[in-house]
């Protein structure tokens, strides 16, 4: 049995979205909403969802970047929610992130090489006369020569300034990489490439993705196993092939028909939802997807919100349907 990495349990994170004259929260936007998950070692998760549902909060969670507001984030066993900050800044080398704009993410004052040294030296990895030949190594490993290190970010194009991003996450040696939806804003031509240097780094690291993206078929590309988050929740969970093959959730099944068939003689049958996401200051207390659902029961509004559960071997689903 493959070994747990992270260990995510029912973790929310609400925002504060107006408050009174004294600065205290009126009413809250739950961004993620009792949401549980776990990442095994070496594995690579992928997350999708469409924009708003939650997935990059969870993301930055995971990363320390925020504090949850209820929930335990377990990494190897320590949950990361109670560190002190001096324990935080120890597990920030075993978790990195990649950033979906490799422009704004990479400092313009600094050079390539400067930018990849930098974790290497404030963590104190390495000897001072040992720091270059890192560099240039974690240059060659994303396709990049040894004298791209003397140059700014501006004089690369995007898919070169991403493998920068990916070169300074592998500089502190991290055993879990957040990648947010690392490809999007590159162009199509661009985007296999990163992905395909993504898995080679994975298999040559032991590295372990959460890979956060808006393509299903980018995500079913690099994923061994695929979540689907809807307003803040997890609906559905399986194996990658097990998912695109015999998806439950209506959810998932309406956003798997939205993908372009290049297949001609194929027909497939497109699901159009109706009505609009629920507002997620005040999400309705069952089901989220009931009023969009063209499955619904006729008492799925009157039961509680559905809760994550195994209907078949690996593969988790929330809906009244399979209760």
């Amino acid at each position: 049995m493959a070994e747990v990495l992270v260990e995510v349990k029912n973790l929310s994170k609400h925002f504060a979205a107006e408050t009174d004259f004294l600065g205290r929260p009126t009413s809250v936007l739950k961004a993620v909403d009792n949401l549980s998950l776990t990442i095994y070692k070496q594995e690579a998760l992928g997350l999708v969802g469409e924009s708003g549902c939650g997935k990059t909060t969870v993301g930055k969670l995971i990363t320390n970047l925020y504090q949850p507001t209820n929930g335990t984030i377990l990494f190897e066993g320590k949950d990361l929610t109670k560190l002190s900050a001096k324990e935080r800044r120890s597990y920030a080398r075993d978790i990195q992130l990649i950033f979906q704009d490799p422009y704004a993410s990479l400092n313009p004052r600094m050079t390539v090489g400067d930018i990849i040294a930098e974790p290497i030296k404030i963590n104190k990895l390495l000897p001072a006369n040992k720091v270059e030949e890192r560099v240039n190594y974690l240059l060659n490993c994303v396709g990049l020569a040894n004298h791209h290190r003397n140059r700014y970010p501006h004089e690369f194009s995007g898919g070169q300034r991403q493998r920068v991003g990916i070169a300074r996450a592998l500089a502190v040696e991290p055993k879990l990489i957040v990648c947010d939806e690392p490809v999007s804003a590159l162009d199509v031509s661009i985007q296999a490439q990163v992905l395909n240097l993504l898995d080679d780094l994975k298999d040559e690291f032991g590295l372990t993705y959460l890979f956060i993206a808006h393509g299903l078929n980018v995500v079913k590309h690099i994923s061994d196993r695929v979540g689907v988050m809807y307003l803040g929740q997890l609906v559905e969970l399986a194996d990658k092939e097990e998912l695109y093959q015999n998806p439950m959730h209506p959810y998932t099944k309406a956003l798997l028909s939205a993908i372009p068939n290049i297949d001609p003689t194929v027909k497939k049958q497109r699901i159009i939802l109706s009505g609009d996401v629920p507002s997620p200051i005040d999400p309705p207390d069952y089901c989220h997807f009931c009023g969009r659902c063209y499955q619904k029961k006729d008492n799925c509004d009157a039961l509680a919100s559905p809760q994550l559960k195994e209907v078949k071997p690996g593969h988790f689903v929330a809906c009244h349907l399979y209760e």
